[in-house]
C-alpha cells in the first residue's frame, strides 16, 4: 500500500473542520483515518507555528545526517578508549 501525503493546507483545513463537525464525519468526507486526524489536531494544538513541517529541506535533511553520523563516529571512539584502557591493564 503507497504512503499518501498531504499538504499542510489540507491538514490545517481538515482540522478547522472539526469545529464544525463530528471527527468521524470530516475523516469519512476525507477519506482519511480518523486517528490520523486526531494526530494532526494534536500537532497543530502543540505548536500551531510549526505543526505539520514534514521532512523539511535539503538543508534540514543533511544536518539530520551528519548528526546522525557524528553520534555514530562518537559512539566508536568511546568503545575505542575503553578497549584501550581494558587491554593496556
Amino acid at each position: 500500500m503507497k504512503k499518501r501525503k498531504y499538504t499542510k493546507e489540507f491538514k490545517s483545513e481538515a482540522v478547522n473542520l472539526i469545529d464544525t463537525k463530528p471527527m468521524s464525519d470530516v475523516a469519512r468526507e476525507l477519506g482519511i483515518n480518523y486517528i490520523l486526524l486526531g494526530k494532526w489536531k494534536s500537532q497543530l494544538k502543540e505548536n500551531p507555528v510549526n505543526a505539520f513541517t514534514g521532512k523539511g529541506t535539503a538543508e534540514q535533511e543533511e544536518i539530520k545526517r551528519l548528526r546522525k553520523e557524528l553520534a555514530d563516529v562518537t559512539q566508536q571512539r568511546d568503545i575505542l578508549k575503553k578497549a584501550v584502557a581494558i587491554f593496556s591493564k
